[in-house]
């Protein structure tokens, strides 16, 4: 296994293989000399359908033949890659994961904010649903 994405070809739009690159939105790796070199020399844009890209567990679906490039891709770039060849209800499930850290992301300083302007420890386990001692240890932060 190789720790590079890989973008490939398909020949077929309509190929299960991979994950059409436009599907994932921006890609840092889109911008590099060497990926715009090699859609060049393969004449195809960025925007093609038959341009794939496979996570680095998934190289071997790449078929044989197929022209190929590994590429660098962010922790959240691979989050998503990796998020859209789930099955439905894993991806259902990540969705939910995805919310509950965005939810929860600042959840210690927005506790302690409480804490510091006089909201009781028992009322913000009782508003947030939090345990007590998760919001009393947010005061010693």
């Amino acid at each position: 296994m190789t720790d590079d994405a890989y973008l490939f070809l398909v020949e077929d739009p309509d190929s299960p293989l991979g994950v059409p690159v436009p599907a994932l939105g921006e890609l840092s790796c889109m911008e590099t000399a060497s990926v715009r070199a090699w859609l060049h020399a393969q004449g195809v844009p960025a925007t093609s359908p038959c341009l794939r890209v496979v996570a680095p567990e998934d190289t071997d679906d790449i078929p044989g033949g197929a022209e190929r490039l590994p590429v660098p891709l962010s922790d959240e770039e691979l989050s998503r890659l990796r998020h859209h060849r789930a099955p439905e209800t894993v991806a259902a499930v990540e969705n939910d994961l995805l919310a509950y850290r965005d939810c929860t992301d600042g959840r210690d300083e927005l506790l302690a904010r409480a804490l510091a302007a006089g909201v009781s420890p028992h009322r913000i386990a009782r508003l947030t649903g939090e345990d007590l001692a998760a919001v009393t240890a947010a005061a010693g932060r």
